[in-house]
């Protein structure tokens, strides 16, 4: 269904419900890739996990795993949790802060509650976006950058807060540095506060993490993926206290093919890559995490 805005035309070209999985006990809603859409700008995955409340003793475990032509966005709103990478990295993640690793040709790494965060009873919420890399990037050295609150700008004023994750949204440019040209903000509105998503991308969209918004008439719950149409600023007010995150920039230059954790413009290289994990090709060791892995999954019959 599409409402029409004053100009007679519609500011929504699709809504995206995610399916939801239960990862034993902690649930993801995926709403990105789904048959609505595959992409948002250089967007190709987007899953939001939890909220999931952990008792005593408890957490997230990720176990090693490989990727290969992408970059992942990790972003808590609560919680904690631990990177690690083949690399040799090891970083602690508060809401917030941002984990950006670069995959490139191939990097194995993990994310799990620290035992400190297991000593109490927590939540964990928040954000796990992949980023495709434009093709001549797509093979580079595999890297990791932690960036701190400082590294975000953040714009506030009448029931807004806009913080600029990473990219250049409302007139500010965060320190996290790109491959491509893209925006992501993470925005919180206060009820009955507006605030205006501009036209400088052609592909842009809104997922609804916590709250209710109205967007060109329409009502919207959190868990929905709302994609824009091109050439107009969109409009979107909170009608409670809301939170949600804005992404989109240039469409990739090219199709991707994303097969579990691999993306890529060739799928001969998603075949290459399926073989590199089986027979141990990777950089497997994580160093602190050495003794797990997730296997390749089964073919689906």
């Amino acid at each position: 269904m599409s409402t029409l805005s004053e100009a007679g035309e519609s500011q929504i070209e699709t809504i995206v419900v995610p399916r939801t999985s239960d990862l034993g006990g902690f649930s993801v809603r995926r709403a990105i890739p789904s048959a609505q859409r595959r992409t948002v700008g250089p967007f190709v995955f987007l899953d939001h996990m939890g909220p999931a409340d952990f008792d005593v003793g408890a957490g997230i475990d990720v176990r090693p795993h490989p990727h290969i032509g992408l970059s992942t966005v990790t972003y808590l709103y609560e919680g904690s949790m631990v990177h690690r990478d083949g690399a040799g990295h090891t970083q602690t993640i508060l809401p917030g802060e941002v984990n950006w690793m670069t995959a490139g040709r191939g990097i194995v790494h993990s994310e799990r509650s620290s035992p400190e965060a297991r000593l109490s009873p927590q939540r964990l919420c928040g954000l796990q976006i992949w980023v495709g890399l434009p093709t001549k990037y797509e093979e580079t050295d595999p890297g990791f950058t932690h960036y701190g609150l400082d590294a975000q700008p953040v714009i506030e004023g009448e029931g807004v807060r806009a913080q600029v994750v990473a990219g250049s949204l409302f007139g500010k440019t965060s320190s996290v540095k790109t491959l491509s040209p893209l925006f992501y903000g993470d925005l919180q509105l206060q009820a009955g506060a507006t605030t205006v998503l501009p036209a400088e991308y052609e592909e842009r969209a809104a997922y609804l993490a916590q709250g209710t918004v109205e967007v060109d008439g329409q009502v919207f719950e959190s868990g929905r993926l709302v994609i824009f149409a091109p050439g107009r600023p969109v409009q979107i007010r909170a009608i409670t206290a809301a939170r949600f995150a804005v992404i989109g920039g240039e469409p990739l230059d090219g199709p991707r093919y994303v097969w579990w954790n691999f993306v890529s413009s060739s799928k001969d290289r998603i075949e290459q890559a399926k073989q590199d994990w089986q027979r141990t090709r990777f950089d497997q060791v994580v160093p602190g995490d050495e003794t797990e892995f997730i296997p390749l999954p089964e073919p689906r019959v």
